[in-house]
């Protein structure tokens, strides 16, 4: 046999080295598509804002999940009633036929013992801020977490304080007397209590209220501010914008099926969680800047105001409508509580704290 010199290589072990190596470079070229083209997380997301509104309310914050998974989690955006009517949100995340949700507990028929305080609670709130400051400082948080944990199947997420409510309508409101019989499209707590003033609540699709001002069948909106009513379209059907608000911010929160939560790698919890709270900040500016500007310069709507000596009525009312929910339960008092103690603190403090 031909002997090889020091240091060289044979032909055959040349061919037997270079084989190996060809099926270890097969072998990695064929398990790295595995990694690759592995298939992103896909949530479906359904908010109770319509598609102009959601434009502001919730799509920024998708926009901002997708973007920055880098093709982990994919989230497709539906709005109000697309997959499944308002009112029947909770029990379709729950039982997982949408991922996630943005809503209000009221609106989305919540069977946690804090629904009523979701979306508009009368008079529990005077600006936007004051919403993170009640989560995040009086313990709103943790009461909404655990409340959700009880019922199982939803994981509460965040939440954040939006726009005032206040009416705009076909008629004109100088008075309180003017309220009554007036059908107006508004959330469920906010309509029971406005019915006491004469006040005809209805309930139907977010999309339909346009057209069903258009027809008669509503008189108005006690739903939004201003900024809404311009963006949606609502300024267009309706005459008259009413400063006086039954609250100053919609609290609204973030959900997601609980088994989705679980599922999901903790990077991507991180990311849906920074995306969210990120949201927040764009609809405080957006809101807060459009209540100012559409009122001072606003085409479209007359803004008119109730005088403050009867709106003390309506306050007033709001003040026994807190005790009255203070007594449906442990939880009930105990958000209700906190509310009088924060009410107590932005009186004491005036100015800008305690305007509405």
């Amino acid at each position: 046999m031909k002997k090889t010199k020091p240091g060289s290589t044979s032909r055959r072990e040349f061919l037997k080295k270079a084989g190996a190596a060809t099926t270890a470079a097969g072998a990695a070229t064929l398990a790295a598509p595995a990694i690759i083209a592995q298939e992103p997380i896909k949530w479906r997301f359904q908010t109770y804002a319509g598609s102009a509104l959601g434009q502001h309310v919730t799509k920024p914050a998708i926009d901002a999940i997708n973007n920055a998974s880098n093709g982990e989690l994919q989230v497709e955006l539906f709005y109000a009633d697309q997959l499944v009517p308002t009112g029947e949100l909770f029990r379709a995340l729950q039982k997982g036929t949408i991922d996630a949700v943005h809503s209000d507990d009221d609106s989305m028929a919540s069977p946690t013992e804090v629904r009523q305080f979701g979306g508009y609670f009368p008079m529990g709130t005077r600006h936007a801020l004051d919403v993170p400051v009640l989560f995040h400082q009086y313990g709103f948080d943790k009461i909404w977490s655990d409340a959700y944990k009880k019922v199982g199947g939803v994981v509460w997420l965040s939440a954040a304080g939006q726009d005032p409510c206040n009416f705009n309508t076909k008629k004109s409101l100088t008075s309180l007397d003017d309220l009554k019989g007036l059908r107006l499209y508004s959330f469920p707590t906010a309509g029971r209590f406005l019915a006491q003033f004469g006040v005809v609540p209805v309930s139907i699709p977010y999309e339909d209220a346009e057209v069903a001002v258009q027809t008669g069948e509503l008189d108005g909106m006690a739903w939004s501010g201003i900024t809404e009513d311009y963006a949606v379209g609502w300024a267009d059907v309706t005459d008259y914008f009413l400063t006086n608000n039954i609250s100053g911010a919609w609290i609204g929160s973030w959900f997601v099926n609980e088994k989705r939560w679980a599922d999901l790698p903790e990077h991507l919890k991180a990311v849906v969680m920074a995306s969210v709270e990120a949201s927040h900040e764009y609809r405080n500016q957006w809101y807060w800047g459009g209540e100012a500007k559409l009122r001072a310069d606003g085409t479209k709507l007359k803004v008119q105001t109730i005088p403050k000596e009867q709106w003390r009525e309506v306050e007033a009312a709001a003040s026994k409508f807190w005790d009255e929910v203070a007594e449906e339960g442990e939880i009930a008092a105990k958000v209700v509580g906190i509310f009088k103690e924060y009410d107590r603190i932005r009186q004491a403090a005036g100015g800008i704290y305690n305007a509405g």
